[in-house]
């Protein structure tokens, strides 16, 4: 199973990104989905799951801005990302679990600065 991740990119504070992480492989479905994020210094954190139904649950700091969806004929995971702040600058990551085990796309930057 391999994850692609895309759309990361240099956006000024108040700004949009959206960004999407691809599985593929030999998938037979594949159960929560989610982003994690690595700035600089700090550890990983979650920043939003979504189960296999649609459940969403995000980390309080983006809570009404960030907004999580999956597409499962697209094997896709989505990360909308609006009214961005400097403090969300890191590394975003993608995480899907597939068959009991947990595997991670390579990780976009996301840099929020005027």
């Amino acid at each position: 199973v391999q994850l692609q991740a895309s759309g990361g990119g240099l956006v000024q504070p108040g700004g949009s990104l959206r960004l999407s992480c691809a599985a593929s492989g030999s998938i037979f479905s594949i159960d929560a989905m989610g982003w994690y994020r690595q700035a600089p210094g700090k550890q990983r954190e979650l920043v939003a799951g979504i189960s296999s139904g649609g459940s969403a649950n995000y980390v309080d700091s983006v809570k009404g801005r960030f907004t999580i969806s999956r597409d499962n004929a697209k094997n896709t995971v989505y990360l909308q990302m609006n009214s961005l702040k400097p403090e969300d600058t890191a590394v975003y990551y993608c995480i899907a679990g597939v068959g009991g085990d947990d595997y991670w796309g390579q990780g976009t930057q996301v840099t929020v600065s005027s």
